[in-house]
């Protein structure tokens, strides 16, 4: 069976052909690090790790580029709160960040860039558009003009009269028109920015607002705009036309119509052939998002539930549906996870005991196997349809638990297959983790994650910056983990 895909740009299920047969250019756009990850924001990696996971097991080479927005007026409110300038507030949120991710199991993205890194390449695309006449410089600022990129608004299905302005009012008496975006922005950050996304703990507005990072660019000091961000870093790791680019519903207007216009216009070339758009979190009837205060964090529930039941939770859903967060999802979740768990276990304890025997034959569960794994194809290739996959999984752990109830003497084969089933679906392809303790309740880091703290935390020590690099100790030694330095570097024990 072919697979389909729900096309944002089109607004239709449609067949999925790469401009590779053999291999996928997939991008997702990341988090900007100024909050400790949500779970809101765990819904889009973990169903994009989906994604790289079932393309992997139909053969393709993956090639997987997820961003870190490490420049952002709600990084430098965070200054004094989370480190001493926007840099260091961008690096304990990375660290946290790539924690998280390992303790959900997701599979490594090839790169994950960060926009501080490739400031020349985005100049450089701005350039490409000033010299196409697709963008104006304005007092040191430079826009895009979508009135000079006549496909604008196509994502959203928006007319460009119709359009509400962007960006702050400041900017709007520079603009040719209201609608057109920053692509540069002159100078830094204004204090009157940060203050509204300020804690109580951070420093002073203008305090923090003096730590933000500037360039040298052809119009004068300043910082890249936000759109253009992730059409730089996509380009440069990726090509032109990406296969798939996956983002929250929330980008599609501004953020993933000015991604489309502005490579487009600089590149000449579709951006992205198949845009998917995971449908928000809620929880109370409101979106799960860290300005209203209203999440629950990434380290927490896993430290609590377990990555398993995390993950259960989010694959319940399909990407494209609403999803709801409460107490009676979550136990769902639970309940879920619990029957499959208990299900893997009852058969591999099964069928590796003497119970097991080359001559029975139950022809029901050899028949639920078969369908699982058929039915389970299809479910996938429809549009990664991680809901219906759940629950075919959870049939056929009925299927093995009505096996082991009803005889002495076992199925070898049935059970053997079953267990592979559940390996390949629910290993493979939905990043469950069977039989294995350390993935249920206070999750452990995985020895990777450690590394890379480790390695942060020695560049900090390089560049004098000793407070930041205890922190980072303190904080591996509250998971359990302890660090000990010699003279050829850092080990751990945990």
């Amino acid at each position: 069976m072919t697979l389909r895909v729900t096309n944002t740009l089109t607004g239709e299920k449609e067949p999925f052909e790469p401009q590779d047969p053999d291999s996928v250019l997939l991008y997702l756009c990341g988090l900007t690090v100024s909050d400790p990850a949500h779970l809101g924001h765990a819904r889009a990696w973990v169903h994009t790790d989906v994604i790289h996971r079932w393309l992997d097991h139909e053969g393709y080479g993956v090639r997987h580029v997820e961003n870190f927005t490490d420049v952002n007026e709600k990084i430098v409110a965070r200054v004094g709160e989370d480190g001493s300038d926007e840099a260091d507030v961008a690096e304990h949120y990375v660290a946290d960040t790539l924690r998280d991710m390992r303790s959900l199991n997701l599979k490594r993205a090839t790169v994950y860039p960060r926009v501080s890194e490739h400031v020349p390449e985005i100049i450089e695309m701005v350039e490409t558009l000033i010299d196409k006449g697709y963008a104006y410089e304005a007092n040191g600022s430079v826009y895009f003009d979508v009135t000079e990129y006549p496909e604008y608004g196509k994502l959203s299905n928006q007319d460009v009269e119709e359009m509400e302005a962007q960006g702050s009012d400041a900017d709007r008496g520079e603009k040719r028109n209201p609608a057109d975006f920053a692509l540069w922005k002159a100078g830094g950050v204004d204090a009157d920015e940060i203050a509204e996304h300020q804690h109580d703990e951070a420093a002073p507005a203008e305090e923090a607002a003096a730590t933000a990072e500037t360039w040298d660019s052809p119009w004068g000091e300043g910082r890249p705009g936000w759109h253009i961000e992730c059409s730089a870093m996509s380009t440069t790791h990726l090509d032109d036309t990406i296969d798939i680019h996956v983002a929250g519903q929330d980008l599609v207007f501004p953020h993933n119509e000015n991604e489309i216009a502005q490579s487009e216009a600089a590149t000449g070339q579709q951006f992205a052939n198949y845009w998917l758009h995971v449908r928000l979190l809620e929880t109370a009837g409101e979106k799960m998002s860290s300005s209203l205060g209203n999440f629950a964090t990434v380290e927490n529930l896993v430290a609590e539930e377990g990555a398993n039941v995390v993950r259960t939770f989010l694959l319940s859903t399909a990407y494209h549906n609403r999803a709801t967060f409460s107490a009676d999802t979550l136990d769902e979740a639970r309940d879920r996870w619990d029957r499959l768990d208990r299900a893997y276990d009852r058969a591999v304890e099964a069928v590796d005991g003497v119970d097991a025997r080359t001559k029975v034959t139950d022809e029901a569960l050899r028949e639920a196997v078969d369908s699982a794994r058929t039915d389970a194809t299809a479910a996938m290739n429809d549009d990664f349809n991680t809901r219906e996959t759940l629950a075919i999984l959870t049939d056929l752990a009925g299927a093995v638990n009505r096996h082991l109830d009803d005889r002495d003497a076992y199925d070898y084969r049935a059970l053997r297959r079953a267990v592979e089933a559940f390996d390949e679906f629910g290993g493979d392809v939905l990043g469950l983790t069977f039989g294995d303790a350390t993935a249920d309740g206070d999750a452990r880091l995985a020895d990777e994650a450690i590394e890379l703290v480790l390695d942060l935390r020695e560049r900090e020590r390089e560049a004098g910056n000793y407070e930041r690099a205890d922190e980072l100790r303190d904080e591996l030694e509250a998971l359990g983990v302890t660090v000990e330095d010699a003279d050829d570097g850092p080990t751990f024990r945990r």
